[in-house]
């Protein structure tokens, strides 16, 4: 204890006003609020989802709660918001109250500063969101699958619910919220709240999260959103032409939630339902409470990418029951989750394909850990002056991941077990730090079982970059026999025809593709592209790691799929690698440059950001 007590007084501490009393955690440097001084403890949402003037416009309520005496102003977070007036309640009368919008900071947005009383318990700020939103996307018709209608959907992680809403925009604090939405009568709004499955004829709708969650799971999308119920805890909301494939895709989530309860305890958020988003969406989900948002692109038809269902539902405990204090930890919240998520797949799936996803995601870190800065390869990493999008790589999730499996190999999975479930249930509903962590840690599972880690090597995994000596090592006999048979057809001991790939899975394709070896050579690409059709491989992981091997080895073959592929879908992880390989292998610049100016506007604006990143690195 004294070693981690050393850490702790060297920090710089606040105080969490979520948790049963007073826990001190180092300050969020990616909010100008004042949620250390004064805290909402509920928002409302009165709005109006207008896809004319692509702007979320109307009023946001804060009920506060003051921490200290004598507090005379609010301040919240904003990003290119137009606000029009701030009300404080008196008495039983709004009255209007002075404000001040501040200068623009490039990582944090603006400042907003609202004057209110010592006893003032409500504030309303009118306001409209701009079409540049960066946590809002605004879809026309014939960027959906319908062709249709308009879609709209909000990315809030890590700190864009700023931008269409202004609100203490830290995962250092959590509210409880409501909204009444209005749209079109021919669209239908929902949000991470309870849904009401109905369409009101009106084009209004009330929504309600009793839970507290941290602001960034404050989640809206609108369009021509269907539902179909697949049990008693799930459903599937989606445009109607994906409804049908997406509800058998996924027909296994109870199963999942019930294989948690069993490891976790209780499902805390009633109902786990799925909203299927239009390709453009930038990540594979998003683990927004009762209504993850998922991509299109894992809908593969033979439940082979379902491993994404079990990440989003994972976070059910760890990330949104409990949160990372700051984006420095985020390392709690997708290390935890990674690991969960693989324990629910093994629950569900069998060992075997669980350990293939943890060879598959720990080889994939591997290659990352040579191109990261050495700094970013920290768990806790340091990103004070940086946008915190940038914490996010495979080091918080795999290396998170895979050092808890550490210490689930030294303490035994039985003792492991016990002490995650109580970790997520002394935490539950409250945020957490890294300092934190360790006192917990070295409490409820090292004290309680000596000898088997020290401290001190738990500082390393967390503190130190790259990975530990004792880093775990997932070895996955399937992919030892598809070694074997690639090795056999590389020495022409082993016919292509031979090799028995109809009985591999998307693991074991993901595994040979993405270790042929460096000399392989354009013959035995089109050899092995005439035998398995890879090219137009319809399942999207497949057909990305095949396409990023014929970037960089030269394939012209694949250029006309290649094209199709990043213009049709807008997943960060699918295409930024792909766009990374046109713009560093010679002569690929100005096909890349062609084919992301046609496919730029039908993406994200966090998938606009990093691609705009890298062609602007590559001028200079």
């Amino acid at each position: 204890m004294k070693y981690i007590l050393s850490l702790l007084l060297m920090s710089v501490t606040c105080f969490s006003t979520l948790a049963a009393k007073s826990v001190p955690f180092e300050r969020d440097w990616h909010t100008f609020s004042n949620y250390q001084t004064v805290v909402s403890t509920h928002v409302h949402l009165d709005v109006k989802v207008d896809f004319n003037s692509k702007q979320i416009a109307g009023f946001i309520e804060h009920q506060l709660k003051a921490l200290k005496s004598d507090v005379n102003q609010l301040v919240v977070d904003t990003r290119d918001l137009d606000i029009h007036k701030a009300e404080i309640l008196h008495g039983e009368t709004w009255v209007s109250t002075d404000f001040k919008l501040g200068d623009k900071d490039k990582v944090r947005g603006s400042k907003l500063t609202i004057a209110i009383k010592p006893n003032t318990q409500k504030v309303r700020i009118y306001y409209n969101s701009r079409p540049e939103a960066s946590g809002l996307q605004w879809l026309t018709p014939v960027q959906t699958a319908g062709k249709k209608h308009p879609f709209m959907f909000s990315q809030s992680q890590a700190i864009h619910a700023r931008s269409w809403m202004p609100i203490q925009d830290t995962p250092g604090m959590r509210v409880t919220y409501s909204a009444k939405v209005k749209t079109d009568k021919s669209l239908r709004p929902i949000m991470s709240a309870t849904n009401d499955p109905k369409w009101d004829d009106k084009g209004e709708y009330h929504f309600e999260m009793p839970q507290p969650i941290p602001t960034y799971l404050i989640a809206i999308a609108a369009g021509n959103i269907h539902y179909k119920k697949m049990s008693k805890q799930t459903a599937i909301y989606a445009e109607p032409e994906l409804l049908e494939a997406s509800a058998k895709e996924f027909e296994d989530t109870q199963a999942m939630i019930d294989a948690s309860e069993k490891l976790y305890g209780k499902y805390r958020w009633t109902d786990y339902d799925l909203l299927i988003l239009p390709p453009s969406f930038p990540f594979g989900g998003m683990e927004n409470p009762r209504l993850s948002f998922i991509t299109p692109t894992v809908i593969a038809g033979d439940k082979s990418l379902v491993s994404l269902i079990a990440h989003e539902l994972a976070h059910s405990w760890s990330g949104n029951l409990v949160t990372n204090a700051t984006w420095r930890d985020l390392w709690l919240n997708e290390g935890f989750t990674s690991y969960v998520e693989n324990r629910i797949m093994e629950e569900v799936f069998g060992k075997r394909r669980a350990i293939m996803e943890q060879a598959l995601a720990a080889q994939g870190l591997d290659a990352e850990l040579v191109d990261l800065p050495r700094g970013d390869t920290i768990l806790h990493v340091e990103i004070e002056g940086r946008d915190p999008d940038d914490a996010f790589s495979g080091v918080p999730y795999t290396k998170g991941q895979l050092f808890l499996m550490f210490l689930e190999s030294k303490f035994g999975r039985k003792n492991f077990d016990v002490f995650l479930r109580n970790y997520f249930d002394t935490h539950a509903f409250q945020s957490i730090d890294t300092k934190n962590f360790l006192i917990y840690i070295e409490k409820n599972l090292v004290n309680k079982h000596p000898g088997k880690v020290s401290m001190e090597q738990i500082v390393t995994w967390i503190k130190e970059p790259m990975l530990p000596s004792n880093a775990p090592k997932p070895r996955s006999d399937a992919f030892a026999n598809v070694q074997k048979n690639m090795n056999a057809w590389l020495a022409n001991d082993l016919a292509i025809k031979q090799m028995p790939s109809k009985e591999w899975t998307v693991h074991e394709w993901l595994y040979f593709i993405n270790n042929l070896p460096e000399n392989i050579t354009l013959a035995q690409l089109a050899e092995l592209d005439k035998q398995y059709n890879l090219t137009q491989s319809s399942n999207n992981e497949i057909a990305h790691a095949w396409l990023l091997l014929s970037i960089n080895k030269g394939n012209k073959a694949v250029y006309e799929r290649l094209e199709d592929y990043l213009i049709s879908i807008g997943r960060r992880k699918l295409i930024v690698p792909l766009y990374r390989a046109l713009i560093e292998t010679n002569g690929n610049d100005q096909f890349a440059k062609r084919v992301y100016k046609i496919a730029r506007p039908g993406y994200h604006p966090l998938a606009q950001g990093t691609i705009d990143n890298l062609f602007n690195k590559s001028a200079n």
